[in-house]
């Protein structure tokens, strides 16, 4: 009986201490590891929110860039390790935090690994040819591949990410040889392409765009469900003929495994408040992302519909780097 009650008093005690921690959250700056290269989208966004968090906060918000490892998994993990008391956040992405793990099986990590705090976006691809190839639309260019197998070359911003995985699964569902060419990042991958070095890319519309428009690439198909704002003149992967070829590029605030749900709440609502600032929104339509704010309790089922999505994407096109 004695030991129930020290149990209970233990367990009460611990309850008190992160209730009154999460009141005091926070009183010191927060830091937002971006686990990607400065100038990039998830870059963008964080510098983007970062002084709106802070001012909701009352505390600075530091973006703090620590790129590296396969796609991103240095500065994933170096927040998986942090104190889970909200002073250490990540910008999760798809690359970094649902990819990375399936695709390359001593990550260390998965999606469920890490404490949901808040979502931020979802930005649209676009499969992008040179304009040297003959094709038009998505047919013309699996007519093209199919008649010349192994001939067509696509670019990645490098083995297992987002880019890579999308130009595999065109190949698994248009039963088409191609020959992948991973570059050392998206900057390098789209000079590539531009330069014919390689015939294909799938990219990020937003940085797409501007040669597309400008005849140095063709647009063939972009792959939300449905059409772009911002390209309403080229059609889906869907409406190509590639049902459930929908891979959006997603964005969302996740931190370490046991950070308390007050804390994380309070986060969200500093970048809810953030997201739904006139400039913020402006800013993001500029570089094609949609803002998707989500709590710490929506976030958790968004994460796990897009795990399942990219594992079955994953197992389909057998990619595994280890």
């Amino acid at each position: 009986m004695k030991q129930k009650i020290v149990g209970a008093l233990v367990l009460l005690g611990a309850q008190l201490f992160v209730f009154q921690s999460a009141q005091a959250f926070p009183d010191r700056p927060v830091k937002l590891v971006v686990p990607t290269p400065a100038g990039g989208p998830p870059d963008i966004m964080a510098r983007l929110l970062s002084d709106k968090m802070g001012a909701a906060l009352g505390q600075p918000v530091i973006v703090e860039n620590r790129p590296g490892g396969a796609g991103g998994t240095i500065g994933a993990k170096s927040v998986l390790g942090a104190e889970p008391d909200g002073y250490t956040l990540l910008m999760g992405s798809t690359s970094a935090v649902i990819i990375a793990p399936l695709v390359h099986k001593s990550a260390g990590y998965n999606s469920t690994s890490f404490a949901p705090v808040a979502g931020i976006s979802e930005a649209t691809e676009v499969l992008a040819l040179h304009p040297s190839v003959q094709a038009g639309t998505v047919a013309e260019f699996i007519k093209l591949a199919k008649a010349q197998p192994g001939i067509f070359r696509f670019a990645s911003a490098g083995t297992g990410g987002l880019p890579h995985l999308e130009g595999e699964l065109l190949k698994a569902r248009a039963q088409i040889d191609l020959s992948h060419v991973p570059y050392r990042g998206g900057g390098p991958a789209l000079t590539g392409l531009l330069g014919g070095e390689v015939h294909m890319l799938f990219s990020s519309l937003v940085h797409m765009l501007p040669y597309i428009r400008e005849g140095k690439l063709r647009g063939l198909a972009v792959t939300s469900e449905a059409r772009s704002p911002l390209a309403p003149d080229i059609p889906s992967m869907v409406e190509s003929g590639f049902d459930q070829f929908v891979t959006v590029s997603i964005n969302f605030i996740v931190a370490p495994p046991g950070t308390p749900l007050p804390v994380r709440r309070r986060v969200a609502e500093a970048v809810n408040r953030a997201l739904a600032a006139d400039e913020v929104r402006q800013a993001f339509a500029k570089i094609g992302a949609s803002a998707r704010p989500a709590s710490p309790e929506q976030l958790a089922p968004y994460l796990a519909e897009h795990h399942a999505r990219w594992s079955r994407i994953v197992e389909a096109t057998k990619v595994s780097v280890d």
